[in-house]
């Protein structure tokens, strides 16, 4: 009986757990409530610090890592309780508790008690001090940038536009790979090192494919503040405004191709009150006025010798440069550089390696005809093509490749460039206003986009030698096609390449050369244009020289050395622009009348011209424009027996007309133009000469007046003056440009009354010679646009600008002037009658003037803005000075005759 005690013991134990373990399955609904309860209440716990988080953040917060590893373990037992749940009530068929399934509920309901407990443990670590935690991010984030060249100056200027409290916004513009980077990284590294008072130094690279969200994103994780890729826009707006508010910074955004709206991104609008400042760069002048910069600060080119030491730092040879020869040749490399440093830098790796003096003749001959194929070159111009792709039109792009024809560096006349683009079809073929104004806005967007600079004068533009071979290297199609554009213009040619070369081309540029003669004739069916000008030695072109070129539309032969035109010139059918200016022709053939479609001749200054057939020019039906100012004269009167050669009346018949430039050099031609009111109303120059019996020309009654441009009266001995009616407060000659008064020996004055301040408004050029009655030219004090004035051999002239006119010490007249060049001039005693600031002054010329003692120039501030003096040394030093500062400033700009 000793075993029953304990297998009752036993017996007994296993009732018990079998209790317990019923116990649990019976009460499994009971602890799935506790389990539901508990977690909803968890949830809403959860639900509510979320919202409470969601605020902290929008002030560019960050939450706590304590918080953080609360709400990740929160995310686990909600994942884990609702597995439980599933489990729960796919458990819930069973039946009793000895089924098959007794064992698992068992378990459930263990699991169910296990997690009540993690719930009860989340629940009471759930309650925080602190949820959030202020981002601290570092002042200024270093960006690698090696030392630059050149850039001192600009840093400068960046320092004194951040310094001025009005001053929020400031823009660094320029071409491609000129270093605005270079100089955006310099400016941000510059602050690791100095005392600022910015909170935070952010730098975003915005890029031509500008998305608003990426630079959400790169000032987001700058500031360290979180975000997610699915975040709302809107968010990350608010976000970066509500922590940017509260901080004093400074927004560096490089590479901005369009105006970007800051409120957008979520950046307050810097300005003297919040003290932040932004600084970006750009390709395009139109950005910075996008952009509302209140400062803009071009990013210029390197000079020479800056050139030359950021060159010698990419060859690292200095004694492969020290050879005399390879020097000139690293020079003239440097010089085909253009100032660009990425150009120079580019170059100047590419030739790291070469020792030879064949090797760098060689890349030259590359950089002349075949740039992109020089190591690296090609990347330096995928990386300007962005600015061409950025281009408004197909009509900018084209203009833009045209002008690679020229030579590089080469200022190029923008009323030509306009006229050329006419004729080319790219602009509307009417040569009305708007096909002008439309051209003259495409050189202003190339420009803006740093296509295109300023030449020597305001009214010429010129192309960077980089550009002009990247201009080159686009229109070849990016060098596949290389004969497209055939150019070897300012080379130095003294024969015309082989015709072989041109064959296939549809443009071809040989202008300012030495070429002599033309001996082959080209074969040449898809030409277009062909520009022959500024080879003064050219003085032969064979009669079929045009046979095989019947798609040309543009030919241009001025300042060549031609007497005749070769007669092969009537079957150029597609012709639209035709230039002869200064030629040495002496009779135009008839063939030159079959070209229906010309529209554009232009025989300004050939002054050999003698003959002109009617056939010529009458079926020219479709002319607008003929310029034959200092030219033809011979003008056939009514009735005269000269029935073959052109009189008033062939022009007349020409109805599509609309500029016309003329010589006359009789008073009967004068007044029969006069009656011409079809002529009159489109003559735009006008050369009169040696017109007897001419005592006064009245400009506004023959019907002058609105459209002159150049007017130029040489040796009319019995002129004493200009007549213009209706003078008083009228605007007349408001386009006058030019005028040249040459030999007339009676002119009292140049207009018989005065012009008023509304006159003479365009006028840049006044030349004056041998007038010798007149005695001032006082009214130039009102032209606003004067430019240059030029007084030879005239007696009795006693001051440019007479005591009598009033003129007050702080007017500003001559605001434009740039020279003054006086010869011979015996009885002048005064410029002005006062001390005068010339702003733009450059060149003061002064020869045999015995009597002018005073130069009437007051200095201003800056002494480099003084003109330079040429005279001579005597005249120099017996000058009186009303200031020995004045003189002192003067004595590094005299230059003795």
């Amino acid at each position: 009986m000793d075993f029953i005690t304990p297998l009752i013991s036993i017996i007994d134990r296993l009732c018990t757990a079998t209790a317990s373990r019923a116990s649990r399955v019976i009460n499994l609904d009971r602890s799935m409530h506790s389990l539901t309860a508990e977690l909803n209440e968890l949830m809403d716990k959860r639900d509510d610090l979320m919202t409470r988080l969601e605020r902290a953040e929008l002030d560019g917060s960050r939450r706590t890592n304590e918080v953080q590893r609360w709400l990740a373990r929160v995310e686990v037992i909600e994942a884990e309780a609702a597995s439980i749940m599933e489990n729960f009530g796919q458990s819930r068929q069973g039946l009793g508790c000895f089924n098959p399934s007794c064992c698992s509920k068992y378990n459930m309901s263990t699991e169910m008690i296990e997690k009540l407990k993690d719930i009860s443990e989340l629940m009471g670590k759930g309650n925080f001090e602190r949820l959030v935690t202020e981002p601290r991010p570092a002042p200024v984030e270093e960006k690698p940038c090696k030392p630059a060249i050149g850039i001192g100056g600009m840093l400068d200027k960046v320092w004194e536009f951040l310094e001025e409290e009005k001053v929020g916004i400031i823009a660094l513009y320029g071409m491609g790979g000129v270093g605005k980077t270079t100089l955006l990284k310099t400016i941000n590294n510059a602050f690791l090192s100095s005392d600022h008072n910015f909170d935070v130094v952010i730098w975003v690279l915005v890029s031509k494919e500008f998305v608003v969200s990426k630079i959400q994103q790169s000032i987001v994780a700058r500031l360290g503040l979180p975000w997610a890729d699915s975040e709302a826009h809107e968010l990350l707006t608010s976000k970066i405004y509500n922590v940017l508010k509260k901080k004093r910074f400074l927004l560096l955004l490089d590479d901005v191709w369009e105006g970007i709206d800051l409120g957008d991104i979520g950046i307050p609008l810097p300005d003297d009150e919040n003290k932040c400042k932004l600084i970006f760069t750009t390709r395009s002048m139109d950005v910075c006025s996008d952009m509302d910069a209140h400062r803009k600060l071009k990013v210029e080119l390197l000079n020479d010798e800056k050139s030359w030491q950021l060159f010698c730092e990419k060859v690292g040879r200095m004694d492969v440069l020290e050879s005399p020869l390879i020097r000139t040749y690293a020079k003239t490399i440097v010089r085909k550089c253009g100032g660009l440093p990425l150009a120079l830098i580019t170059v100047g790796r590419a030739m790291a390696n070469k020792e030879t003096e064949e090797e760098w003749k060689y890349a030259i001959e590359l950089l002349n005809k075949s740039p992109s194929e020089l190591r690296g070159m090609e990347d330096v111009f995928t990386l300007l093509k962005f600015s061409y792709d950025n281009l408004e039109n197909e009509t900018a792009k084209m203009c833009f490749l045209y002008c690679s024809l020229f030579p590089q560096s080469y200022s190029i006349e923008k009323e030509q460039l306009v006229e050329y683009w006419i004729a080319e079809g790219f602009l509307d073929s009417s040569y009305d206003s708007n096909a002008y104004n439309k051209g003259y806005a495409a050189i202003g967007s190339l420009k803006v986009a740093f296509l295109l600079e300023t030449g020597e004068e305001e009214t010429q533009v010129k192309m960077n030698d980089v550009i002009r071979s990247f201009a080159l290297w686009i229109a070849s199609g990016c060098g596949v096609n290389k004969g497209n554009f055939f150019v070897e213009a300012s080379l130095g040619l003294t024969e015309a390449p082989g015709v072989k070369k041109w064959e296939g081309a549809q443009r071809v540029s040989l202008l300012d050369n030495a070429i002599t003669r033309l001996e082959e004739v080209p074969m040449c069916p898809n030409l277009l244009t062909l520009l022959l000008q500024w080879n003064n030695c050219l003085n032969r072109i064979p009669d079929d020289f045009f046979q095989s070129m019947s798609a040309l539309r543009l030919l241009d032969l001025s300042f060549t050395s031609i007497r005749r035109i070769p007669v092969s010139i009537g079957q150029l059918l597609e012709l639209r622009h035709l230039n002869l200016t200064a030629t040495k022709i002496t009779t135009l053939p008839k063939e030159l009348g079959g070209l229906a479609k010309l529209v554009h001749l232009n025989l300004l200054r050939t002054y050999s011209l003698r003959t002109i057939p009617r056939e010529a020019i009458s079926g020219l039906s479709k002319l607008v424009v003929l310029n034959l100012y200092y030219s033809y004269e011979r003008w056939k009167i009514q009735n005269s027996n000269c029935e073959d050669e052109v009189g008033f009346e062939v022009l007349e018949t020409l109805t599509q007309l609309r500029f016309l430039g003329l010589t006359i050099s009789t008073v009967t031609s004068l007044h029969r133009l006069s009656g011409i009111r079809s002529l009159v109303k489109c003559i735009q120059y006008l050369f009169i000469k040696e017109c007897e019996g001419l005592h006064q020309l009245e400009l506004s009654t023959l019907g002058y007046g609105k459209l002159l441009r150049r007017l130029s009266i040489n040796d009319c001995n019995e002129l004493n003056y200009l007549v213009v009616d209706g003078e008083a407060g009228e605007n007349w000659l408001p386009n006058l440009e030019v005028l040249a008064l040459y030999g007339l020996p009676n002119l009292i004055s140049v207009w018989k009354t005065p012009p008023r301040e509304a006159s003479l408004q365009n006028l840049r050029l006044l030349n004056i010679w041998y007038c010798h009655r007149l005695k001032n030219v006082s009214w130039i004090s009102l032209l606003p646009r004067l430019e240059a004035i030029y007084l030879f051999y005239c007696k009795a002239l006693e001051a440019l600008v007479s005591e009598d006119e009033k003129l007050e010490p702080d007017s500003k007249p001559f605001s434009r002037l740039k020279t003054i060049s006086i010869r011979d001039l015996p009885a002048l005693r005064i410029i002005t009658p006062l001390a005068l600031t010339f702003s733009c002054l450059k060149n003061i010329a002064v020869i045999d003037c015995p009597k002018l003692k005073k130069l009437s120039i007051r200095t201003a501030h800056n002494s480099t803005t003084l003109p330079t003096v040429h005279c001579s040394k005597d005249w120099w030093e017996g000058l009186e000075w009303e200031e020995l500062n004045t003189k002192n400033d003067f004595l590094t700009n005299f230059t003795s005759n």
